[in-house]
C-alpha cells in the first residue's frame, strides 16, 4: 500500500512539472506568433497595426481601442478612429513606426496603401523571421534545461526514482521536439507568404 502512494506521489509531482513545462513552451509558441504577425507581407492585415501604441492623452494606448481597423483591399488598411480628434495622434504613430507606410487621411478615415515588397526587402523580412524562430527555440530549450534540472533535483530529494526520471525525461524531449517542430512550422509558413511575389 505504501509504494502505491508513493508511486502516485512521483507521478503527480512529474505530470506537474511536465504541465508546467508544457504551458511555458506553449508561451514560446503564442510569443513567436504575435511577434510574426505585425511583420509585413505582401497582404494588408490588420495584425500590422495592432501593437500599434498611439500617444493619447499623455499615455500610449493600444490603437485598436482607439479605432477600427479593416482590409477593404489586399494592400490596403481602413482604419476609422471612435474619436475624430485622435487622427493627427494615428498618424504620427504611424509615421513613428517601422512600417515604412505613409497615412492618407481624408478627414474621417485613415487609409495605409501597402506597396509591393521590393526583393531586398523581403529578404531582409525573411531574415528577421529566421531570428525570431532561432529565439524562440532557444526560448524552448532553455525550458527543457530548468525542467530537466527540477526533475533532477526532485530524484536526489528522493522524491521520483531514477525510472520515473527517465521516463520524464523522455516525454520531456518528445514535447520539446514537437514545440520546436511547431516553431519550424509557424516560421516556415511566414517565410512563404512574405517571399510570395
Amino acid at each position: 500500500m505504501l509504494s502505491l502512494v508513493l508511486y502516485d506521489k512521483e507521478d503527480i509531482v512529474i505530470k506537474e512539472t511536465l504541465k508546467d513545462a508544457e504551458n511555458r513552451m506553449k508561451g514560446a509558441i503564442q510569443s513567436l506568433e504575435l511577434d510574426l504577425s505585425s511583420i509585413r507581407t505582401g497582404r494588408a492585415s490588420s495584425a500590422l497595426v495592432d501593437r500599434l501604441q498611439v500617444e493619447y492623452y499623455g499615455a500610449p494606448t493600444p490603437l485598436l481601442q482607439l479605432a477600427t481597423v479593416s482590409v477593404p483591399e489586399p494592400r490596403s488598411l481602413l482604419i476609422k478612429p471612435f474619436d475624430p480628434k485622435t487622427m493627427r495622434d494615428i498618424e504620427r504613430a504611424i509615421l513613428a513606426s517601422d512600417l515604412g507606410i505613409t497615412p492618407n487621411n481624408d478627414g474621417k478615415a485613415i487609409r495605409l496603401n501597402l506597396p509591393p515588397l521590393t526583393e531586398d526587402r523581403r529578404k531582409d523580412l525573411a531574415k528577421h523571421v529566421k531570428t525570431r524562430v532561432e529565439e524562440a527555440r532557444v526560448a524552448t530549450r532553455n525550458v527543457r534545461r530548468d525542467v530537466m534540472k527540477d526533475l533532477k533535483e526532485l530524484e536526489n530529494e528522493k522524491l521520483v526514482s531514477e525510472d520515473e526520471l527517465k521516463k520524464a525525461e523522455t516525454d520531456l524531449q518528445k514535447m520539446t521536439d514537437k514545440m520546436i517542430e511547431e516553431l519550424e512550422h509557424i516560421g516556415d509558413k511566414k517565410h512563404n507568404e512574405i517571399m510570395e511575389v
